[in-house]
């Protein structure tokens, strides 16, 4: 089992869980973070973390389709180990539904 971000992320980024990362497998995306399923451990820090609730584990009801997001993205996007600065608009977005839509494929800073 591991973890992985889904769409609550998007457009929100808000990075709490990568501070608690003991394994750095967080990936930066210009609009989400993912968490790259191979390096995971499954220790389930980040969950807790995560203010707009968008980490569930991998056996979550309706994460299938994000394990490959996650996946597929971790391997292109460049890896981050610090919390950097949210969106500006963050708050505007963490609630809002039916955002996956919002999902950008370019990769973020990684700093």
């Amino acid at each position: 089992m591991t973890y992985v971000v889904t769409e609550n992320c998007i457009k929100c980024k808000y990075m709490d869980c990568v501070e608690v990362c003991p394994v750095d497998c967080f990936y930066e995306g210009e609009n989400m973070l993912v968490i790259h399923p191979d390096e995971c451990i499954d220790c389930g820090v980040c969950e807790p973390e995560c203010p707009a609730e968008a980490i569930v584990p991998d056996s979550d009801e309706g994460a299938a389709d994000w394990v490959a997001i996650n996946k597929d993205y971790a391997n292109k996007w460049p890896n981050i180990t610090a919390k950097g600065t949210s969106p500006a608009d963050a708050d505007e977005w963490k609630d809002k539904p039916n955002k996956k839509q919002q999902l950008s494929a370019n990769p973020g800073s990684g700093s």
